[in-house]
């Protein structure tokens, strides 16, 4: 068998692991290690050097294993924060001098909002494996309404002149690209009245 981690893929996390647990682990110079509840991290399989380009046993750059909405509830009336957080595989730094990162956010429209497509800016995560992506809303703005089902496509972060790093390098580009199921696996976020 193996050893867990010679391959930048979501399955080289252990396997014992559940979807959900998959989310809150990452790998590090240390081997894969995963928060508990109280924000310390565990290792929970030791591999010397995993996090980074080491030619034996790193994963390489860091790429996005899964997403999901934060924000579990929208009210079009109420307006608010549309919060959407991507999990790489290992520690990410995020450089916004130049420009911020974005993500597309789909509006199937369902209700009578105008946007179709709507991007959410970065917003948070810098130094740690999950981003936090937002888009605002001002109450009644129309751009988001009753019953639009808002979902993220398979797409690539859009860098625009921003910068998303390993941290265990500090120089290596991630991976942007959002795969179609990892897009699928972040579900939908319908808004409410």
């Amino acid at each position: 068998m193996a050893l867990w981690g010679v391959s930048t893929t979501d399955e080289s996390k252990p396997k014992w692991l559940t979807a959900e647990q998959k989310k809150t682990v990452f790998a590090t110079d240390r081997g894969w290690v995963q928060l508990n509840g109280k924000g310390l991290e565990e290792v929970i399989c030791s591999i010397g050097g995993l996090a980074g380009t080491s030619t034996i046993t790193g994963i390489g750059a860091a790429t996005i294993t899964s997403m999901d909405f934060v924000t579990t509830s929208f009210s079009e009336a109420a307006g608010g924060n549309i919060d959407i957080r991507v999990i790489f595989n290992e520690r990410v730094t995020v450089d916004t001098s130049g420009g911020t990162p974005t993500i597309t956010v789909t509006n199937d429209q369902a209700g009578s909002g105008t946007d179709a497509t709507f991007t959410a800016a970065y917003q948070s995560g810098s130094s740690t494996n999950r981003l936090t992506f937002r888009a605002t809303y001002a109450a009644a703005d129309g751009g988001v309404a009753e019953d639009d089902v808002l979902s993220v496509a398979a797409q690539n972060l859009a860098l625009n002149s921003g910068t998303i790093v390993d941290q265990a390098d500090g120089t290596t580009a991630v991976e942007v690209a959002i795969s179609a199921a990892a897009a699928a696996a972040a579900g939908t976020l319908t808004a409410s009245a």
